[in-house]
């Protein structure tokens, strides 16, 4: 309609340079994670690009609710995408799909969660998000 055609207006000039934003963002969050033993950063390939719409970790050894928990008592922003893989959600049901058919959609709806990122997100931010991650895994994975 055209209030939406009026927004996009007004914000598609900008989008090149907010996922700019964000690549930069994830590539900070990358070097600052990848030493972290018990999370795994996401992976890249040579022959594509990410936007980074969302930076995903996994949470290895099954504490991923535990740093929900810990990220909700610091108060930082996370969210959990797909709680349920998309193969078990009830709006699939009539394709007949069953635990197990896809067990690593079923392991990551298990581990992943996505730290905060958006154009405009600080060093300072994502320092407080990393130490966080530190402090966790430095007490849970003893």
């Amino acid at each position: 309609d055209t209030v939406q055609a009026a927004a996009l207006r007004v914000f598609l000039p900008h989008l090149n340079d907010w996922i700019t934003e964000r690549q930069e963002a994830a590539a900070y969050y990358d070097e600052k994670l990848k030493s972290i033993s018990g999370i795994r950063i996401p992976q890249k390939t040579n022959y594509s690009t990410h936007t980074y719409h969302q930076y995903t970790i996994r949470v290895l050894n099954g504490k991923r609710d535990a740093l929900k928990s810990f990220f909700t008592e610091k108060k930082i922003g996370h969210m959990i995408y797909y709680p349920i893989p998309c193969h078990l959600q009830k709006a699939l049901d009539s394709i007949g799909y069953k635990k197990g058919d896809f067990p690593h959609a079923e392991k990551a709806s298990e581990e992943v969660i996505s730290l905060p990122i958006f154009p405009g997100i600080t060093k300072a931010e994502q320092d407080y998000v990393v130490a966080a991650i530190g402090d966790f895994v430095e007490s849970s994975f003893k």
